[in-house]
């Protein structure tokens, strides 16, 4: 017998441990797959990690996962996640923390879908430790993002419907159950619209507490039970306990307290393995009241007290309220006045101090905001204003006129010098583009080009002759074609420069290396630069850098993207440096002129006019530890958005 029970245990332990095993490689699927594709909405990330929305020891392994791989949406997503299971086991600080660190990472990730579900999530928070006043800020601004959205996505939509739920609950407060339920059922719309089962159950629980609260129980009966039919549709626990709860609370106010008394004796086990302290302590408290309606006078007084002891640990105000006036009623019926009347004091102590936290007057100012009624009073005092304004008008016809001509004139010369400036502009532009396409074809590029050409014709080597005058023949036409455009990509830029160092590199005997490096992920056809702007810094590099030197001679020409909205062009020589570079050329009889850094530079300011950054520009020379010169490096920072 010992040896079945033996095997029996090995099975289970083995069967557990596979399950858990098979658990964690899904779960490890699940972020590979996740984060391969890394979706953006609340929709699509919900698809991938719906399986451990409940499990927190998971939610926080994400969050660390999804910040390692920046992958804010994601880690947002799984924050709120967690703030929300706080919330449930009633750590409502936690809560409140780990949701203003969603919104946060919601702000980084630059989404207004999560930050709209943040702001949401903190009201929901506030409102349950009766900080209202806090609530509502969160939700009006939730609302008010959302609202800037013109084609809102689903999960947008949700937290509008949210949002107006809240808004439904400030109704609620002012006891304006009318309205409270106009807003319930727009925030339902929209809930049934999207398909959110769990919306509409909460929408039709709310329109029972309005129900309620105005007396028209069988009504109120009605909605809660279709909330409660949702709930166990979806299987959701939490607002199972909840709708229960209303039920019960309607049973005793039409004299069933038998009937609720068994409800919520079911209820209580279910609260109780939850761990939600709020719902627990409501729980005691309607059993403690049905209990004192059956006159079973001892055991309301225990539960009753348990409710409050429950409300006091965790400072439930509403619950505390709730407890004092039944434990007040409860006296009340065993005849012991004073008692009761202590309670009843207690009671009313903490209904103001809830009263006062509310702020009745800030809640009205919301409310005129989002109530169209008030909004249509709101337009007919404005259309009384205007017709003031209209009759000023009249009155000063004469004035205004005078005004209005002046301020036509003044737009008119402002226009007038606006495009005289611009066609200056325009003019200056097309100088420089011509004073470019003739720097670029000078004379003496072109005659040295062709003489070198020449030489190998002449040497007979056809096949050198050919190549380099199918180089110098593409270059030309590049240049031709560049005198007629005012930007050409990056790529193209490169093509032309290797075919300009191809036909200088002649006059070289080829001794010249030319490299170019492009850092990985650049997409050189999608940046934008003036034609030929790079070849001045070249040619410099050739004839003051290189042509005086003896030994190997290095160009490089390095782009990358060292800055966001930038990008780096590095070319560097090994030549002699510019302080010799210098020396040489004041000792020259004919004094060789650069192509135009000058003229390059007026070209980059011309380009960059709608740029939000400038460019920038920059000259190093190159040394040993012993400040011998090893060459130039010219750094070139051009904006590329």
């Amino acid at each position: 017998m010992t040896k079945i029970y033996i095997s029996l245990f090995l099975c289970f332990f083995f069967l557990s441990a596979k399950a858990q095993k098979e658990k964690k490689i899904n779960f490890t699927i699940q972020i590979d797959s996740i984060l391969k594709t890394k979706p953006t909405t609340y929709k699509d990330i919900n698809t991938y990690l719906k399986p451990f929305r409940n499990d927190t020891t998971k939610l926080k392994e994400l969050a660390h996962k999804f910040e390692d791989k920046k992958y804010l949406e994601g880690k947002t997503y799984v924050e709120n996640l967690l703030g929300i299971q706080y919330r449930n086991f009633s750590l409502y600080q936690k809560a409140i923390t780990t949701h203003k660190a969603a919104l946060e990472t919601a702000k980084r990730a630059n989404s207004i879908e999560f930050r709209v579900f943040s702001l949401n999530m903190l009201g929901v928070d506030y409102r349950k430790i009766d900080a209202n006043r806090t609530a509502l800020d969160y939700n009006h601004e939730a609302l008010t993002l959302a609202e800037t959205v013109k084609e809102p996505s689903l999960g947008l939509k949700r937290s509008i419907a949210v949002s107006l739920n809240s808004m439904g609950n400030i109704y609620l407060l002012l006891k304006q159950y009318n309205l409270a339920i106009e807003r319930f059922k727009k925030s339902q719309e929209i809930e049934n619209s999207i398909d959110n089962k769990l919306g509409l159950a909460i929408n039709y629980q709310n329109i029972g507490y309005a129900k309620d609260a105005q007396g028209k129980l069988d009504e109120a009966l009605e909605h809660y039970k279709k909330s409660l039919a949702i709930n166990q549709k979806i299987n959701n626990t939490f607002g199972i306990i909840i709708c229960n709860s209303s039920v019960a609370n309607i049973y005793i106010k039409q004299g069933k307290p038998a009937k609720a008394l068994q409800l919520i004796k079911g209820n209580l086990g279910t609260a109780e393995k939850l761990g939600n302290q709020e719902y627990l302590a409501y729980e005691y408290l309607n059993l403690g009241w049905a209990q004192s309606k059956l006159e079973l006078f001892d055991e309301a007084e225990k539960n009753l007290k348990k409710g409050l002891d429950i409300a006091k640990i965790y400072n439930f105000a509403s619950a505390l309220s709730y407890a004092y006036s039944h434990l007040s009623e409860l006296y009340e019926n065993n005849n012991d006045f004073k008692t009761a009347l202590n309670y009843y004091k207690l009671a009313e102590e903490f209904d103001a101090k809830i009263t006062n936290e509310r702020n009745i007057q800030y809640v009205n100012d919301l409310i005129i905001k989002y109530d169209s009624e008030r909004q249509n009073n709101q337009i007919k005092n404005l259309a009384k204003q205007n017709e003031i304004a209209q009759l000023q008008l009249l009155k000063n016809r004469n004035i205004w006129v005078a005004i209005l001509v002046s301020f036509v004139l003044l737009l008119a010369i402002l226009y007038f010098l606006y495009r005289q400036r611009l066609l200056e502009k325009q003019k200056r532009i097309l100088t420089l583009e011509q004073d470019v396409s003739r720097a670029q074809m000078n004379p003496h590029f072109i005659f040295n080009a062709l003489n070198s050409i020449k030489h190998y014709i002449i040497n007979n080597e056809k096949k050198n002759a050919v190549y380099y005058l199918n180089k110098f023949s593409k270059l030309v036409r590049k240049i031709l074609e560049s005198s007629t455009l005012k930007e050409v990509t990056m790529q193209d830029e490169l093509e032309t420069m290797d075919l300009y160092m191809n036909i200088e590199n002649i006059r070289f005997s080829n001794e010249i290396q030319y490299k170019v490096t492009v850092d990985e992920g650049l997409d050189l056809s999608k940046t934008k630069v003036p034609p030929l702007v790079l070849q001045p810094f070249l040619e410099n590099a050739l004839w003051h850098g290189l042509s005086s030197k003896k030994g190997d001679k290095k160009i490089n020409l390095t782009i990358s993207k060292t800055e966001q909205n930038f990008i780096q062009v590095d070319i560097e020589d090994n030549g002699i440096g510019r302080k010799a570079s210098a020396e040489i050329k004041s000792k020259k009889t004919i004094q060789r002129k650069s192509i135009g850094i000058e003229l390059t530079k007026e070209r980059l300011t011309n380009f960059i006019t709608d740029f939000k950054n400038p460019f920038s520009l920059i000259f190093n020379d190159l040394v040993d530890v012993n400040k011998n010169p090893l060459g130039t490096k010219v750094t070139l920072k051009i904006p590329t958005n």
